[in-house]
């Protein structure tokens, strides 16, 4: 430590300096800054029930969404309406769907069927273009009660029909991928749509598993840049929500991806159908 003469020097040097007081109280208050931006990110936050509450219901949606590759809006969303503004659930969703997806993809890209997603891609871009017109002109609700009897009745034939002699058609790829689209546009969740082309098409369990999660990323990409370009994720709380429930959405898909290692094609296809049976069922009651 400096004393004597240098040290005076460099006193009378400092306080001669014409940013010395701007300099002295930046430095004073940056440590109060820091802790009042410590303060801020910690009081948006979720209590610490409704993050448990929260975390809770998102472990179970992404094992289903790590076991079916679709249905955490289905699952979740109920539950979190009671812990975060209901506005705010889709767009937060859609970055943790995004993010468990593109992990599945990184993980397995060479598992997806190519040939699949260039049929599915194109109709999937002018479904969305379409649903988001649609949703303009339209009464979203009958498209929604519609979309619901089809899917249950699709999934009530899958269970106990009789099993099918052949694969579908490469053509159904078009009105799948589109109508999976357009609902993805207007209710955020039409990933169930493409896992019923997916199983009726595929017969590697992984294959189908890494191609919905490559449609599924796709999508909530898509839905993530309009979030942000309506400045959407300006709302700070909401995305330190969405990184603090991370790790439940890592613990879900972890156990979601062992479950479905144990399952046979035919098991994982009972198990799409039963969450797509799910799924019908959620819509019609929120149709009503």
């Amino acid at each position: 430590m400096l004393s004597g003469p240098c040290a005076s020097a460099l006193r009378i040097e400092f306080a001669s300096h014409p940013d010395a007081a701007t300099m002295l109280a930046t430095l004073a208050n940056s440590p109060l800054d820091s802790l009042d931006s410590f303060g801020s990110l910690t009081a948006a936050l979720p209590t610490p029930g409704h993050w448990l509450l929260m975390s809770a219901a998102l472990v179970v949606a992404y094992v289903i969404f790590g076991v079916a590759g679709f249905g955490t809006a289905l699952v979740a969303s109920p539950i979190l309406a009671y812990a975060m503004p209901v506005a705010q659930i889709v767009p937060m969703l859609a970055l943790l769907d995004f993010s468990a997806a593109s992990g599945n993809v990184l993980r397995n890209a060479r598992a997806a069927d190519m040939s699949e997603l260039r049929r599915l891609l194109p109709a999937i871009v002018i479904g969305s273009l379409a649903g988001g017109a649609l949703l303009l002109r339209l009464q979203p609700e009958l498209l929604l009660r519609a979309l619901a009897w089809f899917v249950c009745a699709y999934a009530v034939f899958s269970l106990i029909g009789p099993r099918a002699k052949s694969r579908l058609s490469q053509a159904w790829a078009i009105p799948f991928g589109a109508v999976g689209g357009m609902f993805g546009a207007m209710f955020g969740s039409g990933g169930f749509v493409f896992a019923i082309y997916l199983t009726s098409r595929l017969e590697r369990v992984e294959a189908m598993r890494v191609t919905q999660a490559t449609l599924i990323g796709f999508s909530t990409l898509s839905r993530a840049v309009l979030f942000l370009l309506a400045g959407v994720y300006a709302n700070v709380s909401m995305l330190v929500t969405a990184v603090s429930l991370v790790p439940a959405m890592v613990v879900g898909m972890w156990l979601g991806k062992h479950i479905t290692l144990r399952l046979s094609r035919q098991q994982f296809v009972r198990a799409v159908n039963l969450v797509v049976l799910a799924a019908g069922i959620a819509l019609l009651i929120r149709s009503r």
